[in-house]
This record gives structure tokens, sequence and C-alpha cells, in this order.
């Protein structure tokens, strides 16, 4: 926009023209044309909004939704939403299926969650077709049917949206919904690890770790695992550390899989705290500590790993660096 449009737009806006306002309070709010300001652009798509127009109310609702340019404020937010919903504003029902399906700005209600998603979703919305396919998959806000469930993953798919892409490969591996089929699975985890899902990524991963539905290739697995882990995926850092310690697709390198096991650990992984454990207690990839071993192996015993609580137990009753209990 140049300095002849913005001083157009700017006019037609402050004459109350709601459209205008609402582009001008876009312009600041994407830095399009004019400094980036989220204070004026909540000023003009509020004046936008209490004209009633749609697109605004669920603008100034996201706002809210996100504290930018006005304090945080999930209820409000929720308020502008259903302003914009009723007039059958597709992103702002899909906004408020959000709203009721966290509880957020309203008292969570699965049920209302999934009546406006499907308005959306209706609409073509693939955020909200992803979102109906979650709840049916689930079984949350309306009764568990795999197969509605596949169908809207797939309509979300089929526009790209990579979320639903990885889902719609999940209940290919699994079989639920249609018929398990892992080289569909391995097509559609592709199409979204290429829009850099990590999970998918680290799906496709394991499709080429295992040749399900792909010849397998432990090169390809540690290239799509890599692409995850270094976004922070905690499953693929630890299945990349298996890699570097099996030196499959990788030469072996416990110093490396030491590396990649510590990251997910950090995250609360509890297989990689007890395979970091294992590390500390062999002394492969770092000095042997016993004391350091006890510490991952506890992490993980506490959320349940049966491996390291067997390990714990090992440890103390023959007093291997801790007293014997």
């Amino acid at each position: 926009m140049d300095k002849e449009e913005l001083a157009s737009l700017t006019l037609r806006a402050e004459a109350g023209d709601a459209e205008a306002q609402f582009y001008l309070g876009s312009a600041f709010d994407q830095g399009a044309g004019v400094e980036q300001n989220h204070f004026q652009a909540v000023h003009w798509f509020r004046l936008a909004a209490d004209q009633g127009l749609a697109k605004a109310q669920n603008n100034l609702g996201f706002a809210f939704d996100e504290g930018k340019g006005v304090e945080q404020n999930h209820a409000q937010a929720a308020y502008w939403y259903r302003l914009a919903a009723d007039q059958g504003y597709d992103l702002a029902q899909y906004n408020l299926g959000v709203a009721f399906d966290q509880g957020e700005g309203v008292e969570q209600d699965y049920a209302q969650a999934v009546y406006w998603y499907r308005l959306a979703a209706d609409q073509g919305d693939a955020d909200a077709q992803n979102n109906l396919g979650n709840a049916y998959y689930n079984g949350t806000g309306v009764p568990k049917d795999c197969f509605q469930a596949v169908d809207w993953y797939r309509l979300a798919a089929e526009q790209g949206h990579a979320i639903a892409q990885n889902n719609l490969g999940i209940a290919f591996v699994q079989g639920e919904g249609v018929e398990q089929n892992h080289a569909q699975a391995a097509y559609w985890y592709r199409l979204a690890a290429d829009q850099g899902h990590a999970k998918a990524q680290n799906n496709l991963g394991f499709a080429y770790r295992h040749g399900e539905g792909v010849e397998q290739d432990y090169a390809q697995a540690v290239y799509w695992c890599r692409l995850a882990a270094e976004q922070g995926n905690a499953e693929a850092q630890i299945n990349l550390g298996k890699a570097y310690y099996n030196g499959t697709g990788v030469p072996k390198d416990y110093a490396q899989a030491v590396h990649w096991y510590r990251l997910a650990s950090d995250q609360g992984h509890a297989g990689a705290q007890f395979n970091l454990g294992d590390a500390y207690f062999d002394g492969t990839g770092v000095p042997r500590d016993y004391a350091r071993a006890v510490r991952w192996y506890r992490l993980a015993a506490e959320q349940g790993h049966e491996g390291a609580a067997l390990r714990l137990g090992e440890i103390y009753e023959k007093a291997i660096g801790v007293k014997k209990d």
C-alpha cells in the first residue's frame, strides 16, 4: 500500500466506512504499508466491529485472545467471536469452537465446540474440519466414530492441512475408520512432512526405519527424524539417539546418542530418561556416573517406566554406587 492509498483508506475509515476501518486495522496489525501497531489495529477493528462487521469482530476477538493491542481477556474474545459467528462467519465459528473446546472465556463444553466446528467445517474451513475429525476420533462432544473422523480429516487434508494429513496417516496405520494401508499412511505423512510438520516427519522416519509403506531405508529414516528432532520433537529426538547408538543410517556415535537422549529427557520423555540413565550407568558417550544414572532412572520410573523401576531396584539391591537399601 503506497502513501496515496493509505491516505484514501484513512479518510474513508475516519468517515465511518466499516470496510475501510477493517482494512486499516489489518494494515496496522500486519505492518503493511504502515508501521506495525497493534493498539491502532484494535482501535480500527473495534470501530468496524461496533458497526457489526463480522470479520472485524473476529479480529477483535483474536486480539483479546492473544493480548495484542489490548489486555488479554478470553471472555471478551469469546464475546466478539460469538457476534461474528452468529452472522455465519466461518473463522469466528472455528475460534468460538476452540474457546468451548479449551474452556477459555466460556465454560468448557465439547458439544458446543462440535456445534461451532461443524458450522465452520460445512463452509470448508480446514482447521474446523480437522478439529471435528478429532472430536469424532476421540468421542468428545459426539459419540466416537472413526469413520466420520476419517471423512473430516480427509476433507481438511485434501486442502493441504498438515495436521489433518498426519492424522489421516495415523488412521491408515491403525486401520481405524479406514482399511489399514501403510502405503497410504506414508503418502499422507510425506505431504505433511514436506510442510515441516514435525510429528509427520517423525512418523515418516518410523515408516522408513521399519519399511512400512515404503522401502526400508535407514538413511531416510534418520533424515526425517532429524528434521523433526531439530524442531524439538521429543519422540524424534530419542529415535535419532537410538540411530546413533545402534549405527543405523548414521555412523555409530555414543556421544551424539547421548546428546539427543538428553534433549528428549529434558522434555520429560521417560524412554529417553531411561536410555540416558543407561548411558551414565555404562559410561557410553559420557563418563560413567552412577549418581546421574540413578537420577535419570528415578525420573523415568516416576513416570511409570518399568525398565527404569527394575534397574533402580537392582542398583539398590546390589548397592551399585549407592547405599544398599
